[in-house]
């Protein structure tokens, strides 16, 4: 596997913790009280959001593709976080344990990425971001569809792999982003 990709995906992955300590400080982790379905939908939002805008162009809100990548991650890490711990509520967490579970979930699809890069030989790199955006869509179906069964699946991954897979597959879409140099961000 290439050496750089593991180097860009730390220091995106980097970017992304910066946010979300930030926003640890100022909202703490009320995040906590968000169940799974809800967590889902707002990356649904994102997701849909970032197609359209390659679809139809600039946005007029102020958050390119790029920050909407970025928030998909962060939001795909709490969902994570979410799924091992269970939902409380009330915000029941100090922000040292939030960046050291953050660590965690990162750590597990930083080891997927390598897995899957080793046998599909980093494949991504061919892909355009419209069809990382569309794949990530599909995940969200496919977990809401898991949700609807009551999470038991006959033959499919289960939830988190699907998050898993949606953190990579958003940090490949920043990646090309920033080699396309498309929205002036720079690793």
């Amino acid at each position: 596997m290439d050496r750089s990709t593991n180097y860009k995906f730390k220091s995106l992955i980097a970017q992304c913790k910066d946010i979300f300590s930030k926003k640890l400080h100022d909202y703490g982790t009320a995040w906590r009280i968000l169940r799974i379905p809800s967590l889902t939908d707002q990356i649904h939002i994102k997701a849909n959001r970032i197609r359209g805008i390659q679809e139809h162009g600039k946005p007029l809100i102020n958050e390119d593709q790029y920050t909407e990548f970025i928030g998909i991650i962060n939001y795909s890490i709490i969902l994570l976080i979410q799924l091992e711990l269970g939902i409380v509520d009330q915000p029941d967490m100090e922000s040292k344990k939030a960046l050291e579970l953050y660590d965690q979930q990162v750590k597990r699809a930083y080891e997927l990425m390598q897995r899957k890069n080793h046998d599909y030989g980093e494949v991504w790199k061919e892909m355009r971001v419209v069809s990382l955006t569309d794949l990530i869509i599909q995940k969200i179906f496919r977990v809401k569809s898991i949700d609807t069964n009551d999470g038991v699946t006959l033959l499919s991954e289960g939830i988190d792999a699907n998050f898993l897979d949606i953190i990579n597959y958003s940090i490949f879409a920043l990646i090309h982003l920033n080699e396309n140099k498309t929205d002036n961000h720079a690793i």
